[in-house]
């Protein structure tokens, strides 16, 4: 299996923090953000992961991270001329680079502490399908897309940014996916945003019975807003003087 976390953007909700620099270079207590989903995918047990950057900031990931070997990984880079067009745009990026193997795929600005590792472990068994990771929130549900799932963990539906959610649920910036996932995101058309949604991408293997979810215990979207950086920063300062981070 191959990773690829998602590192561009323009990151314009937190200027003028990011006027000179990407957003996933901000500092989280006392590491970059980016640091985070790298030492997810290692400790996923993924070997090489594809990071793709916008044209200005790729160098700035490459001085920091290098070939990848602090983090056991053999990184590899992808430059994304189309800041705007969307994750699922973004995620073609890695065709070349993921080929037929299914992928792990996580947002550069997603603070968590699950350990995908069992996850990935099961889903490399699975001829085809999908996985997202879903945590439940309280308040601001209309901001992310709301997953419909069952009992037993299947997805029913993912509504983008809903005005009446089906669930307390909200879809995270980590999924994995089977090698057609490259086929499918080519028949997405835009959204009224003019992007290829990821929720839509989600929602063909929703359709066939294939798309299974499983929750987080707590997760940040750190890009979203200068509260939600400062509340990133103070829990990831908490749980690193607890042990959890190191």
């Amino acid at each position: 299996m191959k990773g690829i976390i998602l590192a561009g953007g323009l990151a314009t909700r937190l200027k003028p923090l990011t006027q000179v620099t990407n957003k996933h270079l901000l500092p989280m207590y006392n590491k970059p953000m980016i640091f985070f989903p790298l030492r997810a995918m290692a400790k996923a047990g993924i070997k090489e992961v594809l990071l793709t950057s916008s044209p200005d900031h790729a160098g700035h990931f490459a001085n920091l991270l290098k070939s990848g070997e602090d983090f056991d990984l053999r990184l590899y880079y992808a430059v994304q001329d189309n800041p705007v067009g969307g994750i699922a745009n973004a995620m073609l990026l890695a065709r070349e680079f993921a080929k037929d193997e299914k992928i792990l795929v996580i947002l550069g600005d997603n603070i968590f502490n699950y350990d995908l590792k069992k996850v990935v472990e099961e889903f490399e068994k699975k001829p085809q399908g999908a996985v997202i990771f879903g945590v439940k929130v309280q308040e601001n549900l209309k901001q992310y897309g709301v997953i419909e799932m069952n009992e037993s963990g299947k997805v029913i539906s993912i509504e983008e940014k809903p005005e009446n959610p089906k669930s307390d649920i909200a879809q995270s910036g980590i999924y994995l996916y089977d090698h057609r996932v490259f086929d499918f995101i080519s028949q997405l058309k835009p959204s009224k945003r003019g992007q290829l949604e990821v929720s839509d991408l989600n929602n063909i293997y929703a359709k066939e019975g294939t798309l299974t979810c499983h929750l987080l215990d707590w997760w940040i979207d750190a890009g979203t807003s200068h509260d939600e950086l400062h509340r990133a920063n103070k829990l990831v300062h908490q749980k690193t003087k607890a042990g959890e981070f190191k």
